[in-house]
Formats: structure tokens, C-alpha cells, sequence
């Protein structure tokens, strides 16, 4: 049912320099892929074929990855190393499109979802932030999308924030409509712990109708100057229903050098062939910081 969707990819990651200054912080890698692989996967997994990036100035590696790499296929396959193989090919299913447009100037994540209009056209479609990476034993998409078939209106996942970080997010309040959804009455860009109508912070998955377009188009500029995708979405609660969506899973900020090294840990500890290993060096590492004078006896 949602076969499109946009990735904002322009920013500049001024958060993760020196690393980033000559490459993307979407291509900085957790564990062994990729973070822009993470939400292409979650975004393949929930039916969606047409990956729109919003990219910016320096981003061709992120076009690299997802382009077909014949020298290197050519040289496993004369190699015999078939299982790389089929890891690089798995990187860009026969069947997903790639689409890249250029977001001329940095004004804000809204003006990023509205660059992907043309490309949208007039369907329902998704949006996927890369920083937040999101592990669900079911993708979160999937879960929304599963979620867009009974409600077919905008749904915005959603999770409970400590009071002193609603500065970070977009905050959403309205009527619970069951465990998981909620019918949103207001939505807030990054207010205030005295301010917030609640601590239902936005993360960085969106279902939303062709409809946000028209209200982001016709905006002024919100916090920060910038043309805020939580402004146009609250235009658009005048015009039509958005539900928030309570998803199942874990989200790491890997905006954040401290949630980026959170989720490496983590998901190498689940890795199926690095994890044994690794626990074990954690758990020598904890070991000689805990009693270091084991070390020398």
C-alpha cells in the first residue's frame, strides 16, 4: 500500500566531525552496514520499492552504495567468495528503485519531505529519518503500514520522552484511541518541559497523506528558521485525521556520537557471528575496569 518513500539525506552531520568531513554520516557504519541500509531494509521490509533520497552536496557516496558495483561483483565471482557476493547484491533488491534529488539549500526537514513531491505525486507515502535507527522483531514501518490499512490517514510513530528532552522532538497530544494509537489533537515543535502538552515524542518514522504537501508549501518558517515537517503536519490535523502510533521496538539516536555507540554495542552483541565474541572481550573489558588490580598480580 505505501510503495514510496523519501529519505532526507542533505545534512551536514556537524555533530560526528572530523568523521564526517569527507563523507556522509548516513554511510558511517553500525556494526557492518551502513545507517541509510538500516531504513532502506526497514522500508523494503514494509512493501515500499521506491527509495526517494533527498540528498545534498557531498552525499555520492550514499548513491555509490546503492549503485550496481560490477568490478567488485566480477572479482568475488571469480573469487568463488558466493556469500559476499550475495551480500552485495542483497544491498539493491532487482526490484527497488533508487531515486535522488537535490535539496538546493539546507531550510529545514519539511522543505527535504517537499522536494520529494514530483516524485510522490498524489499517494500516500513514507518518510524515514536515518539517524533514528529503529529494531523492531517486526520493522516499525511494517508495523505502521499494517496500521495504514485500518485507519488510511496519516500516522506518525511515536514514543515516551523523559520531560527534559521534549526540546528535541516534535510532541504530540490527543485521545487514545487504543493501546498503541492515538487520535492527535496538537502537535509541537521541540517545546518546552512547562510547554509540551505531553511527553509523546515523534521519532523518525512518518505514514503520511499527499495532503502535508499542500501545507508545507504554504507555511512560514517555524523553530530555528526552518520549515518544519511538525508545522505542516499540524496544518494538516485542520484538514484531516493523524493518528500517532505507540511502535514496538527500540529506537537508537544515532544522531548522537552516545546513541550511535549504543546501538554498535548492542547490535554487535546480537550479531549471530560477531556477538559470542564480542560479549565475551565486553565482559574481560568490564572485568579488568571493575578490579583492576587483577591486572598486576
Amino acid at each position: 500500500m505505501i510503495k514510496k518513500a523519501i529519505f532526507p539525506v542533505a545534512g551536514l552531520g556537524t555533530r560526528f566531525l572530523p568523521a564526517t568531513k569527507a563523507q556522509p554520516k548516513e554511510m558511517l557504519p553500525v556494526v557492518d552496514k551502513p545507517l541509510i541500509q538500516y531504513a532502506v531494509e526497514e522500508a523494503y521490509a514494509a512493501g515500499v520499492r521506491e527509495m526517494i533520497f533527498v540528498t545534498g552536496r557531498h552525499k555520492r557516496p550514499i548513491e555509490d552504495h546503492f549503485d550496481l558495483t560490477l568490478e567488485l561483483e566480477v572479482a568475488l565471482e571469480e573469487a568463488h567468495k558466493t556469500d559476499l557476493l550475495a551480500v552485495v547484491r542483497s544491498v539493491k533488491p532487482d526490484d527497488m528503485e533508487c531515486i535522488y534529488v537535490r535539496q538546493p539549500r539546507a531550510l529545514g526537514l519539511g522543505h527535504a519531505v517537499l522536494c520529494g513531491q514530483r516524485l510522490v505525486g498524489n499517494e500516500p507515502f513514507a518518510v524515514l529519518l536515518a539517524d533514528d535507527l529503529m529494531i523492531g522483531t517486526e520493522p516499525v514501518l511494517k508495523q505502521m503500514v499494517n496500521q495504514f490499512r485500518d485507519w488510511r490517514a496519516s500516522i506518525l510513530a511515536v514514543q515516551e520522552v523523559p520531560a527534559e528532552h521534549t526540546r528535541r522532538y516534535g510532541i504530540v497530544a490527543g485521545n487514545p484511541v487504543n493501546s498503541h494509537m492515538v487520535d492527535v489533537q496538537r502537535i509541537v515543535e521541540k517545546p518546552a518541559p512547562e510547554q509540551a502538552p505531553s511527553r509523546l515524542g515523534v521519532a523518525g518514522r512518518y505514514i503520511l497523506t499527499p495532503g502535508v504537501f499542500h501545507e508545507i508549501a504554504n507555511q512560514p518558517r517555524g523553530v530555528g528558521g526552518e520549515i518544519q515537517l511538525t508545522d505542516g503536519i499540524a496544518s494538516l490535523l485542520r484538514r484531516e485525521k493523524v493518528f500517532a502510533y505507540r511502535y514496538e521496538g527500540k529506537r537508537y539516536d544515532c544522531g548522537s556520537r552516545e546513541g550511535f555507540l549504543q546501538a554498535n554495542v548492542e547490535l554487535a552483541l546480537q550479531h549471530p557471528e560477531l556477538g559470542p565474541g564480542f560479549r565475551q572481550f565486553l565482559s574481560g573489558l568490564c572485568e579488568s575496569t571493575l578490579h583492576p588490580q587483577h591486572n598486576d598480580a
